[in-house]
């Protein structure tokens, strides 16, 4: 699985967050994106859960967050997706603040990678990038 021969594999397994409201947050991520619980464990503050954003890749998020992203905190957080106009309609149908709305672009790579992309907050104000490859 993977061609990363020196991690054996490769590929992102999570990325992790600890939020400030953990129901919210669960709640975004499953209703509002489609990621499937893959396990849950805990008590209170110290609640966690792992959500498989549908190719085997997660979210850990923690509660007992203070709202705050950490000073070494990633800028943002970006989801694959095929479907994204619809998936932004459902992010703005919940209530969430689209912070840019969906947009094509082309990366001046080599070679250019055409996309379309929009950004929106999440719960607890982190940052999430809708990437569609056109």
């Amino acid at each position: 699985m993977g061609t990363n021969k020196m991690l054996g594999g490769g590929g992102f397994h999570h990325v992790a967050l600890k939020v400030k409201n953990f129901d919210a947050s669960v709640a975004m991520y499953k209703n509002v994106l489609g990621c499937a619980e893959a396990a849950a464990w805990g008590e209170g503050a110290g609640r966690g859960i792992m959500l498989d954003t549908g190719d085997g890749a997660c979210f850990e998020i923690f509660a007992g967050g203070s709202g705050e992203q950490p000073a070494n905190g990633f800028y943002h957080l970006a989801l694959r997706t095929t479907r994204l106009d619809d998936v932004l309609a459902g992010v703005r149908a919940a209530g969430l603040t689209v912070t840019m709305d969906a947009k094509d672009i082309v990366i001046p790579s080599n070679p250019p990678l055409a996309a379309r992309i929009a950004f929106f907050s999440g719960p607890d104000g982190e940052s999430i990038e809708l990437f569609q490859t056109v």
